[in-house]
């Protein structure tokens, strides 16, 4: 990452903007960000145990600090570690245990009750770095399978696992993202996905330091707030993983919605419905891709990908049958799994067991659901962890979530499975919609009697309607919680029976 940061140290035309929406936004030059993050290092190492690794929690919203952090382990090879501020008590804590952090460095809005960490926005804080103001802006030369970062997988089925990202881990995708898009002095990429998590640092942050473009960072996303952000900051390229799209959707529309400087909305897991309805209400190429924190696999889509689908398998990137694990026949759904190897993988910090199993085989297995079309494209089918047995079939939560969201008025539909002492699974739905007073069983019935490519045994039996679903902080809905809740849950929840 040192060669990317390097060409930036006497930049002073371009730099990295701080947007929080109560003001104008702040700006600093590259120039002066790089020497911050100097001074930074320099007053971190005095105070890490040189004898243990160089980790550093970092539990902060998305700032010009927290990238000073970033550009500080560029520089100097400390580790920072990805700490998500959702989490709390024992499991926040067992987080900074495991990853080995000396110490956590704490914004004011993301400080968690009960865990030792450093006011970073404290006199005393800015003090202890001002005196190290003088230090030598110093790339250290870095190894690419050298350790640039930990984050941690989200934890949706688990405890979270600590991904190890190399230098070359985050490079790679930064170089690459920046070249396919074209970023450069000219640009600016604007980041409102939490920096914790792996789509903001290789989405988001590395192209724009590939490119050599300015940063905009959002402490926190707000669907109302990122076009007026996008058009005060002038961004031209933005990232986002999960529902950011949908949230932006369900803003009321304006007469100027297209007039905006932004020509690149890239990420992934957007709802596939969404992607066109965004790109032609604000004038804006978006760009879906499909890959994990870990890296093992990837799928990107191409001009001639079906609508709703991933895109081409490609390489070593194919589907196995779950139980056989021999190659899916098209339209059974499978694990998609890279025959090749690791790909991006680079492993897991202190989990060997989790490591092996990702890898058994010498396949790398992503936990992932799909299935092919005859030509070759891949669509989701959900988590492993998602899997659901009903009457003695595997079946697949994101198909039945497609066909969902057709439903009129649906801005979110998530299906999981519920015990059922005769089938096995019962599939059960929550929708989300403006108005869960106004749903109708017996319409939503005859709905799902029209969907021609809704299976008997994919029909959900009973549908919980909310206005808003439990989820992290990267907008992934917990399914785990929703399936302990079951119908003992504070939203209506309806039976639906055929017609």
């Amino acid at each position: 990452m040192s060669a990317l940061v390097a060409p930036l140290a006497d930049v002073e035309d371009r730099g990295v903007y701080g947007v929080d929406g109560t003001g104008e936004p702040s700006f600093v030059t590259w120039r002066s960000h790089i020497r911050q993050a100097a001074a930074l290092a320099a007053a971190l190492r005095a105070r890490l145990d040189p004898g243990r690794p160089p980790h550093v929690g970092v539990l902060a919203g998305n700032t010009p600090f927290f990238s000073t952090v970033l550009v500080a382990a560029a520089l100097s090879g400390i580790v920072p570690v990805g700490l998500n501020p959702t989490r709390r008590g024992a499991a926040l804590q067992r987080d900074i245990d495991h990853a080995d952090c000396q110490l956590v460095l704490a914004d004011r809005g993301s400080a968690a009750p009960g865990i030792a960490a450093i006011d970073v926005e404290s006199c005393d804080f800015a003090v202890e770095v001002a005196a190290h103001a003088d230090a030598d802006v110093e790339f250290r030369p870095a190894d690419p399978d050298d350790l640039f970062m930990l984050i941690f997988t989200s934890g949706t089925s688990g405890d979270p696992k600590a991904v190890r990202c190399t230098h070359e881990k985050v490079a790679f995708p930064g170089r690459m993202l920046a070249q396919r898009f074209s970023l450069g002095p000219t640009d600016t990429c604007y980041l409102s996905m939490p920096l914790f998590h792996s789509n903001a640092i290789m989405a988001g942050w590395a192209p724009a330091v590939a490119g050599g473009a300015s940063i905009a960072l959002r402490r926190r996303f707000s669907a109302s707030q990122f076009f007026p952000d996008i058009r005060r900051v002038g961004a031209t390229y933005a990232n986002y993983v999960g529902k950011p799209l949908s949230y932006i959707l369900a803003t009321p529309e304006r007469p100027d919605d297209t007039e905006n400087p932004l020509r690149v909305a890239y990420g992934n897991e957007g709802a596939p419905r969404d992607l066109t309805r965004f790109a032609r209400r604000f004038a804006v190429e978006v760009v879906d891709g499909f890959g994990s924190s870990e890296g093992g696999v990837s799928i990107a889509r191409t001009p001639d990908t079906p609508e709703g689908a991933l895109g081409p398998l490609v390489g070593g990137v194919t589907i196995l049958d779950v139980d056989t694990g021999a190659e899916c026949p098209p339209g059974v759904i499978g694990e998609l799994v890279n025959t090749d190897g690791p790909g991006q993988f680079r492993g897991y910090y202190r989990d060997p067991e989790a490591e092996a199993d990702r890898m058994r085989g010498g396949v790398y297995h992503s936990g992932d659901l799909a299935y092919r079309d005859e030509n070759g494209f891949a669509y989701f089918a959900g988590r492993l962890g998602d899997w659901m047995r009903v009457d003695g079939e595997n079946l697949g939560t994101a198909p039945i979530e497609r066909i969902l969201m057709r439903y009129p008025g649906v801005t979110e539909a998530v299906v999981y499975p519920i015990p059922d002492e005769d089938v096995g699974d019962r599939v059960m739905a929550a929708l989300v919609l403006p108005d869960p007073d106004g749903f109708d069983p017996a319409t939503f019935a005859e709905f799902l009697s029209r969907q021609d490519d809704l299976g008997p045994k994919q029909w959900p039996m009973v549908v919980r309607v909310a206005e808003a679903l439990p989820r992290t902080e990267t907008f992934k809905v917990v399914k785990r919680r929703l399936t302990a809740e079951g119908t003992d849950c504070a939203d209506p929840v309806h039976r639906i029976y055929r017609p």
